[in-house]
């Protein structure tokens, strides 16, 4: 099991780096941007008062596609697109790796709101990573309306597919790519 583990980490930590080496090509940022309006609107039809953070909000990432997996040690990647005071300013990644009790894969969708100008900027900086003891919000209706910011970020998920069971620490890292 321990071997397994270490190859699991292996493959995971060669997956994480080459999606951040490459490259997207042009009719790919198109689609992750396409695909960003259309999580926006789903996250707005699941909780209609996310409108309003949306719009007030000083910026905003989404990725509308985050792909998690594991056992015992686990991954997630994802791309999405940036918003600043409403127009889109570059693109960012979303890498994580955890260990811990952990079996499955899931997708979902993930939205970070950013409060202020500063918390925008650590994260165009790429300074910006989450720690175990950040939480994020499912999406559904009603749940932003107790939201709050938490140094400045406020984080919504939303569920695609997928079953996984976890009890594990680990955190999110990001990087951003200006347009």
């Amino acid at each position: 099991m321990k071997k397994l583990n270490v190859i699991l980490l292996t493959m995971m930590v060669c997956v994480l780096n080459a999606t951040s080496i490459f490259g997207q090509s042009e009719s790919k940022k198109n689609k992750i941007i396409a695909d960003a309006s259309t999580s926006k609107a789903e996250f707005i039809k699941a909780d209609p008062l996310m409108k309003s953070i949306f719009t007030n909000a000083y910026g905003y990432v989404i990725f509308p596609n985050v792909g998690k997996g594991g056992v015992g040690v686990g991954g997630a990647a994802g791309n999405g697109a940036v918003y600043e005071k409403g127009q889109l300013i570059g693109m960012a990644k979303l890498s994580q790796l955890s260990i811990g009790l952990q079996a499955g894969g899931q997708a979902y969708r993930e939205v970070i709101f950013f409060e202020s100008k500063a918390a925008m900027d650590r994260f165009k900086d790429s300074k910006f990573e989450f720690s175990a003891q950040v939480s994020a919000v499912a999406a559904k209706a009603g749940a932003s309306g107790n939201a709050k910011y938490t140094d400045g970020v406020m984080v919504f998920t939303m569920q695609k597919g997928g079953l996984m069971y976890e009890a594990s620490v680990g955190g999110q890292k990001f990087t951003f790519h200006k347009l």
